[in-house]
């Protein structure tokens, strides 16, 4: 006796992975406020104008703000790129370039 035929079994394709790689919330807060550092470090020339500020604390103020501005860009694209390692590990296609394109 004869077994009928199984009917064929239709293959989905494999849904590509999706990366996030949009900066997140925490990463778009720390640019912002550095951001906020260099305009303030910009308006130093106004406030020496304006006799808030003595030309001896301005320097001191206009070092001190360039390196703040630059610890928290570098946060930023820190934390920026740890979401994009993260979202790509989450997503399955591991680290580097793969079907979907890179990951890390």
């Amino acid at each position: 006796m004869s077994r009928p035929v199984p009917p064929p079994t239709r293959t989905t394709p494999p849904v590509p992975a999706v990366i996030d790689n949009a900066p997140p919330r925490r990463s778009k807060i720390t640019g912002g406020l550095a951001l906020f550092v260099c305009a303030a470090c910009c308006a130093l020339p106004l406030l020496i104008a304006a006799g808030v500020l003595t030309s001896a604390g301005a320097a001191f103020l206009e070092q001190t703000l360039l390196a703040v501005a630059a610890g928290l860009a570098a946060l930023a694209l820190g934390m920026w790129w740890l979401h994009r390692r993260r979202s790509a590990q989450r997503a399955g296609t591991g680290c580097g370039c793969g079907n979907t394109g890179c990951g890390c």
